[in-house]
């Protein structure tokens, strides 16, 4: 496959400050993906469960760390599935944050 799009991984984490209160911290790492269509079965299966996926971006498994929400284009989208496609790629199904 041809990695020819940037996505930007988002991992929410707490910081401590001075007064050892929690800060929420955005760790993003930059990498490149694939892009797959949602197809009619699983958008209407997942529909039927209140979700709403829009598309799936195809990555390295290795680069992959449980990250539950991406950036791609300016937009933010809610990792809703994971699968593993095979032992190299795994394919993020994601729904638009609004």
């Amino acid at each position: 496959m041809a990695y020819d799009y940037e996505l930007t991984l988002i991992k929410h984490t707490f910081k401590k400050d001075e007064l050892m209160n929690q800060i929420p911290e955005e760790i993003k790492t930059d990498l490149y993906c694939d892009l797959k269509s949602i197809g009619r079965n699983e958008y209407y299966n997942a529909a039927s469960q209140g979700l709403k996926p829009e598309i799936i971006f195809v990555i390295h498994k290795y680069e992959y760390n449980g990250e539950r929400e991406v950036l791609f284009e300016e937009n933010r989208y809610k990792v809703i599935r994971t699968y593993s496609a095979d032992f190299e790629e795994i394919e993020l199904t994601c729904e638009k944050v609004v």
